[in-house]
C-alpha cells in the first residue's frame, strides 16, 4: 500500500519515551493555527512511500534498540488505511525483534499515534486504524491553551494508553510536567540540488513550548544565520 509521508527520523526524543523512529504522515485537513508543521498540510507534497519501505525503517530502528515508533502528521487518520498497515506491520516487527534489555526500562518498543481529532470524532473507522496502537494522543492544536505536559502541545490534548504496554510504559507521564528538552534540533548538510555550498536543513523534532520557535529565531539571527524558510509560518 503506498501512503504519502512529509519525513521520517531516527532517533527522535522528544516525542515519547527513550529513543524512537518518528515517522510524519501528509496531508491534514484541520490546519491549526499556529501549527509549527504547516509543510505537511498539502496531500500532494511530501513523499509517495510503499508502507513496506516504512516498516524497514521500523525494522533498522528496532536493530539499534529503538524504545518505540511515533507516527504524527499531517493527520495520519487522513489516510486511515495505510496508516493501520503500518501500525499492523509495526506490532508483527516489534513481537519479531522484542530482545530482553532492548530498550532503557526493559519494555517492548511501543506504538504512538498523534491525532488533532478529538475523541468523540474517532467514530468506528477512525478507531478501527488507531486499534494498533498502545498510546494514542488527540486533540487539536490550541495555540491560546499552552501546557506544561509532556509531549503535549495544548492543554486540551489528552495522552491515552490504549494497551497493556501503553498503561505500563505512559503510566508515569500522563500527569507530568515535562522536566527536560521539548526540542530537538538536527542540522542536516545540504541537499544535492543545492549544490555542495547550498544551505544545511535544521529540523526540529517535538512539542515547542509558548515563545519557543521565536527564541530558536532570535538565537540564529544573533549568531548571524537567518532562515529562508519557516515551516510554522504561511
Amino acid at each position: 500500500m503506498r501512503v504519502r509521508v512529509g519525513g521520517t527520523h531516527f532517533p527522535v526524543e522528544t516525542l515519547g519515551p527513550g529513543r524512537r523512529l518518528g515517522i510524519w504522515l501528509q496531508g491534514c485537513p484541520l490546519a491549526c493555527p499556529g501549527c509549527m508543521s504547516r509543510h505537511t498540510w498539502e496531500p500532494e507534497n511530501g513523499e509517495s512511500m510503499d508502507v513496506a519501505e516504512l516498516l524497514e525503517l521500523w525494522r533498522a530502528a528496532l536493530a539499534r534498540g529503538a524504545a518505540g515508533l511515533t507516527v504524527s502528521g499531517g493527520e495520519p487518520l487522513a489516510q486511515p488505511a495505510a496508516l493501520a498497515e503500518l501500525l499492523r506491520g509495526a506490532a508483527l516487527l516489534r513481537a519479531a525483534w522484542t530482545r530482553p534489555g532492548a530498550t532503557d526500562d526493559g519494555l517492548p518498543a511501543d506504538l504512538l499515534v498523534y491525532t488533532g481529532y478529538e475523541e468523540p470524532e474517532l467514530g468506528a473507522a477512525r478507531r478501527a486504524a488507531l486499534a494498533p496502537a498502545d498510546a494514542v494522543v488527540t486533540g487539536r492544536f490550541r495555540i491560546a491553551e499552552p501546557t506544561g505536559l509532556v509531549w503535549r502541545g495544548s492543554a486540551n490534548q489528552r495522552l491515552t494508553p490504549q494497551s497493556g504496554l501503553g498503561r505500563v510504559r505512559y503510566a508515569p507521564h500522563l500527569d507530568r510536567e515535562a522536566d527536560e528538552p521539548t526540542v530537538q534540533v538536527v542540522v542536516e548538510p545540504a541537499q544535492a540540488s543545492d549544490g555542495p555550498s547550498g544551505p544545511p536543513s535544521v529540523r526540529l523534532f517535538g512539542v515547542p513550548r509558548r515563545g519557543e520557535l521565536t527564541y530558536f529565531e532570535r538565537q540564529l539571527r544573533e549568531r548571524g544565520l537567518r532562515l529562508r524558510g519557516r515551516s510554522w509560518r504561511p
